[in-house]
Formats: structure tokens, sequence, C-alpha cells
């Protein structure tokens, strides 16, 4: 199964079944500052544990930094 995540494509045995769960697997330090788009379609956090990834998918994962 495979994923496009910031524009990179990984491979993984068993696809994380939600959005929630690969953010785990993929930033699990980070809990804030975090905006994902789906297909090009932005998730809002309160959807992440009900949206269901498939196959090919395309997830751009964009992290607040700090500095100036």
């Amino acid at each position: 199964m495979e994923l496009t995540i910031n524009h990179t494509t990984k491979t993984f045995e068993i696809l994380p079944e939600t959005l929630e769960a690969l953010l785990a697997v993929e930033i699990p330090q980070k809990k804030k500052g975090i905006a994902v788009a789906l297909n090009n379609r932005i998730i809002p956090q309160s959807f992440w544990a009900e949206t269901i990834l498939n196959n090919k998918d395309s997830i751009l994962i964009i992290t607040a930094t700090q500095g100036g």
C-alpha cells in the first residue's frame, strides 16, 4: 500500500486506517501547529480520527515553526 506524504511516496505493509493514525506514526511528538490536506482538501483536526485513508492517497502535512 502506498501514500504520498509531502510529495514523497511511502510504502506501508499495513496502511494506517485513519489520518489520525498516520500522524501518530509520522509525527508522534507533534500535537499542535499542524495542518493537513488529503488529496488537496484541508481536513480540520476535528475530523482526523474519522478520515479514512486509501491506497494512493496524497497527504500534505504542514507544521508551524518558530523563528524569525
